[in-house]
């Protein structure tokens, strides 16, 4: 969406209870007005704990591509792939909270990657100040198409002989996959990889019978016939897969999804936080990042930092009483 290459202009609050953007001058909010002694006044740099070409390095490129019109410098964005982004996490924490190193933070990595790690391993909200949360990409379990299989039941039917496979220990693929299967008396053999596209790979080259992805990146080979959804781990039915069932709709209290949101490291000043709420949130809410959402079926969830960090607070409870309820092994290093 173009727009004037200097003008003053009203934006629209992006999401309820949070995320409400004033007017912003020209060239972003490096004039000053907005946060104060000229921030920012150099690249900001975006670091990814995934691998090019998923969901999370996807979100944050688009919110690169925004940044020098609505912060007025530029976002390069950093891949640090490893332990589900603890790593990229953990180094961007780490660092001076002067707002110029800021992570895309998955939230599994705070509500399930914890429980197989060592309290010393474990990232943190304390280590963090989130600034909004940005989307949500459901869970679903797919099949490949040759199996024949279309509900849970029919995956059951196999009970003992399948292969599935999940998007690496301590993902929130893995924890919907293992509820799933103790739930409903399923057994098989899991085989964890790196992140959810090699997982996809597998499934569609008949490597694995099965296997738990996020929506986002099912839908082309979902829309190609190459995999099959069986079931989705959403409250409700996802808008992009209306005619899938929730986990819960089948019986299964199995409600797990990936949620995403920007933070910095914890300390940094209060007039650095509002430039990046206020450059970030008009980001979110032009015409190109909105059809980024609908393109890569994101549902948004742009919640204000606080709310973020009282959600996955709250999930990260839910999902350890879950599995410990289950008798869950995630496998890990543990406590």
């Amino acid at each position: 969406m173009s727009r004037p290459s200097c003008s003053r202009r009203p934006l629209i609050a992006v999401a309820a209870g949070g995320l409400s953007v004033g007017l912003v001058a020209c060239g972003g909010v490096t004039d000053g007005t907005a946060g104060g002694d000229g921030y920012p006044a150099e690249p900001i740099t975006l670091t990814v704990g995934q691998d090019a070409g998923g969901s999370t390095d996807l979100i944050a490129r688009a919110l690169a591509e925004g940044s020098q019109e609505a912060l007025g410098v530029s976002m390069p964005v950093e891949n640090q792939p490893g332990a589900n982004g603890a790593i990229a996490t953990q180094e961007v924490a780490d660092q001076d909270p002067d707002g110029y190193e800021l992570t895309l933070l998955n939230s599994t990595l705070i509500t399930v990657t914890s429980q197989v790690v060592s309290e010393e391993e474990a990232v943190t909200l304390d280590e963090l100040d989130v600034i909004t949360g940005l989307s949500r990409d459901d869970y679903i379990m797919v099949a490949n198409a040759d199996t024949g299989y279309g509900t849970v039941d029919d995956v059951a039917a196999d009970s003992g002989d399948l292969s599935y496979g999940t998007a690496g220990v301590g993902t929130g693929s893995q924890l919907a996959q293992l509820l799933l299967f103790d739930e409903a008396g399923i057994e098989g053999n899991e085989v964890p990889f790196d992140s959810g596209a090699p997982a996809l790979t597998a499934v569609m080259g008949g490597q694995v019978d099965v296997a738990t992805i996020q929506v986002g990146e099912a839908m082309p080979q979902i829309e190609a016939g190459t995999i099959d959804p069986i079931v989705i781990f959403s409250d409700e039915r996802n808008q992009h897969l209306e005619d899938v069932p929730t986990a819960q709709e089948e019986g299964y209290e199995v409600p797990v999804a990936q949620y995403r949101a920007v933070a910095l490291p914890e300390g940094a000043p209060e007039e650095v936080k509002q430039s990046l709420r206020e450059g970030i949130g008009e980001i979110l809410a032009t015409e190109e990042y909105q059809q980024f959402n609908d393109e890569n079926y994101l549902t948004p969830e742009e919640v204000s930092g606080e709310e973020v960090e009282e959600q996955w607070t709250e999930l990260a409870d839910q999902y350890e009483q879950s599995v410990q309820d289950n008798g869950i092994d995630l496998g890990g290093t543990g406590e």
